[in-house]
């Protein structure tokens, strides 16, 4: 029987037993997307022909995962390995999306098929002269399409404006899968035309899950499913590459924190720092000396990573106006970690922000924005375009680039921007939601961990859960830490049972409350374990100071 707390954090959620316990018999058929059947007719044809097939791929950990399960699954549908070659952009050379290396790459192999994964939907032009030499384009991809879609054998993309949703498409919400999501549809697609052997494709859903996570998708309906099970493939992975990534990052357990926070990071710092594909080769990797090897290499480029963007954002604290609305900062850093830069300043600053770098070689400024709320990036740059010598992106996260002396017009007009906007109280879409609130602690004991690890994993649609535990009594507060930044207390609810709470570099206003005050506190609830004892604990996401009480 569920606890009284976990029947209520379902109804909150309007979750029920098919969430919880998804069956992988009712997926979504693949050929619920856009073209499919022209997709798959045309890499039967390859297969079957023998034919020289380019995957073109992306830097990111999505476009890695994606090449990946496209790989394969031209494999488990008879593609031969020599006839399979996978094309990585260089974030630095190519840019975002297909390049044209990939006509001269076709016209050296003799490729006459090209599939792009996680990017393609806005590459006409390229389709196009792949087309004039001969070479056939089918397009995988989830990013939002242009007006006029690529002239490809197929545009397999649910983002499609041309696409009619049916009622099955908007009750698994497949338009939210993520690149990699839609190349296993592909594979999917194959095993219902029965070119693969039905089940095989289960082996693919380590990369799906992966991927899904790691793109920030929101992982309800079919991606719940993806994911559901793809932890279940992780834990007994067969890739060699992906066993040695999770021992170098230190993975003792498969859920969306390990994804997101230890196995993401090290695959997208590839692309980052350096190339994606050495995040690809030890994905693809059989042996194991090469993959241990490989896996030092992401993990000290995610090291190196983390140094640059540290010094970058300690380096700009002193130069932010308070008066600005959004944050302009720029410098000399690598572009591999502007986005980071951006996403690190708008969460502590809590304004939108961008971040810059001067390239020399070009003598301009190119940054990434982020964003939050309102303020929709994409709009900003359309309504900036005059001050900008390009950009593009989505709501909240864009690129762009700056003329040298156009920096400061470039501050002023998307500040004056936001202003014309007339926003109101843009943090409150950072603030944590609470999802039950309680002022007993009886029910936060190891049962109610368990009932919240059958919602992982977490992410966009099913954040972790938020509680507030109303009018607690402290009877106890210490400060820990080398320099008093960690906050822990001891607590008392109404029902007379206690808990323990935590705060890592936990905000000033928070280390001043003291034994005898009461304070309504939000959690997240983890396990924790000390000296072989396990119990449960909440991690501290908000604080309100009620009253002092000294009472006992």
């Amino acid at each position: 029987m569920a606890s009284e707390l976990f029947l209520r954090l379902l109804k909150k959620r309007g979750f029920d037993e098919s969430f919880l316990h998804p069956d992988y018999e009712k997926s979504v058929s693949g050929f619920s997307l856009p073209d499919m059947e022209k997709a798959v007719e045309r890499i039967i044809a390859a297969v079957e022909g023998k034919e020289k097939i380019i995957i073109y791929g992306d830097y990111d950990a999505d476009g890695v995962t994606a090449s990946v399960v496209m790989h394969d699954a031209l494999r488990l549908a008879g593609a031969e390995e020599g006839n399979i070659e996978i094309m990585l952009p260089n974030r630095f050379e190519d840019g975002y999306g297909m390049s044209e290396k990939v006509i001269e790459r076709a016209k050296e192999t003799g490729a006459k098929l090209v599939i792009t994964v996680d990017c393609g939907s806005g590459n006409g032009e390229i389709v196009e002269k792949l087309k004039e030499n001969g070479v056939e384009t089918i397009v995988t991809d989830h990013h939002e399409t242009p007006e006029e879609l690529p002239k490809a054998v197929a545009v397999v993309n649910p983002k499609r404006k041309d696409f009619e949703a049916s009622a099955e498409f908007k009750r698994e919400e497949i338009r939210e899968l993520a690149g990699v999501g839609v190349a296993f549809m592909v594979a999917r697609a194959l095993v219902e035309k029965e070119k693969i052997p039905k089940g095989q494709e289960k082996w693919l859903l380590d990369m799906v899950a992966i991927g899904t996570i790691c793109d920030s998708m929101v992982v309800v309906g079919e991606n719940r499913r993806l994911c559901y099970y793809g932890f279940k493939v992780i834990e007994k992975t067969r890739r060699v590459g992906l066993r040695e990534l999770m021992r170098v990052a230190g993975v003792k357990k498969i859920d969306a924190e390990a994804i997101g926070f230890q196995i993401g990071p090290r695959l997208n710092a590839a692309g980052r720092m350096k190339t994606a594909e050495t995040a690809l080769r030890l994905m693809m990797t059989k042996n194991r000396p090469e993959a241990a090897k490989l896996a030092r290499e992401l993990n000290d480029l995610n090291f190196a990573r983390k140094e640059q963007q540290a010094k970058a954002v300690e380096e700009v604290r002193r130069t932010i106006s308070e008066k600005d609305k959004v944050i302009v900062v720029a410098g000399k850093w690598h572009e591999g970690v502007l986005g980071i830069i951006a996403g690190k300043l708008s969460e502590k600053y809590k304004k939108p922000a961008f971040a810059l770098t001067y390239v020399e070689k070009e003598g301009i400024y190119k940054g990434s924005g982020r964003s939050f709320g309102e303020f929709n990036l994409k709009e900003t740059l359309d309504e900036c375009s005059k001050l900008i010598l390009g950009g593009g992106g989505h709501a909240a996260a864009c690129g762009v680039k700056v003329a040298k002396e156009g920096l400061e017009d470039f501050r002023n007009g998307v500040n004056n921007y936001y202003r014309e906007l007339g926003l109101v109280n843009q943090e409150r879409f950072l603030e944590k939601q609470v999802d039950v609130e309680t002022e007993e602690l009886g029910e936060f004991d190891l049962e109610l961990i368990e009932e919240l690890e059958s919602l992982e994993p977490y992410g966009e649609g099913n954040r972790v859960p938020v509680f507030l535990l109303k009018d607690v009594l402290i009877l106890n507060a210490r400060l820990l830490g080398g320099k008093g930044e960690h906050l822990s207390l001891f607590v008392r609810g109404e029902d007379g049972e206690t808990m323990k709470l935590m705060a890592f570099y936990a905000p000033a206003e928070w280390t001043g409350i003291e034994k005898g005050e009461r304070a309504d506190i939000m959690v997240e609830v983890v396990e924790n374990e000390w000296n072989g004892t396990r119990s449960a604990e909440g991690r501290i996401v908000g604080l309100e100071i009620r009253e002092r009480t000294g009472r006992f």
